[in-house]
Formats: C-alpha cells, sequence, structure tokens
C-alpha cells in the first residue's frame, strides 16, 4: 500500500468537497485540510494498514476515522462565520469522503 498516494488522492478529495460548498474559502480550506492530514497522518496510516490487512472490517475503521473528527478545526470557515450546525454536517462529509476514497484506493 502507498500511503503517499492515499494522502494525495485524500487531500485531492477533500479539497474538490469543499470547492463544492464553499467555493469563495477553497484556497483558504487547503491549509484546513493539510493541518487536518498532518494530525491524522499517523493514525490513518496505523489504521489503514489494519483494514488492509484484515485486522479491523470497514465498519471499525470508519469509527475510528470519526473519532478524528474534532481535530477537524476548519479555521476558514469558522473566520467566515460559517454555522456551527453547517459545519458539523461539512465534517461528516469530509469523514465520508475519506471513507470512500480509502475503499477505492486501498480496497
Amino acid at each position: 500500500m502507498d500511503f503517499e498516494a492515499l494522502l494525495k488522492e485524500l487531500k485531492i478529495g477533500l479539497v474538490q468537497l469543499f470547492g463544492e460548498k464553499w467555493e469563495d474559502l477553497k484556497g483558504e480550506s487547503k491549509k484546513d485540510i493539510d493541518q487536518f492530514l498532518n494530525d491524522s497522518k499517523d493514525k490513518l496510516k496505523r489504521w489503514t494498514e489494519l483494514l488492509v490487512n484484515g485486522d479491523i472490517d470497514l465498519e471499525d475503521y470508519e469509527w475510528l476515522v470519526k473519532s478524528q473528527k474534532d481535530l477537524m478545526l476548519m479555521q476558514a470557515l469558522n473566520s467566515a462565520g460559517v454555522h456551527k450546525i453547517s459545519l458539523g454536517h461539512f465534517k461528516n462529509k469530509v469523514i465520508k469522503t475519506v471513507i470512500d476514497v480509502v475503499k477505492i484506493v486501498v480496497l
């Protein structure tokens, strides 16, 4: 498994997701996405290896990724005054995107 390729695909997918919702903040979002991926990198790598090796299933993997939700600070959205409920929904979409990319790239 090429974890760096997975991170690259995750970044592409997350930037695209951000741009779909808030096109005018797409540039600023890259910093938030980089920060989230950097903060989660070691855990994502370990969990992805466990998934690939069959030590955990996709449901367990999804639960573990959801545990990283609070690391998503999304400063660009906070600064822009995005409502907390919208921010929460967006974080859920980020988690779904991470899972979807892992399914495609790894499984």
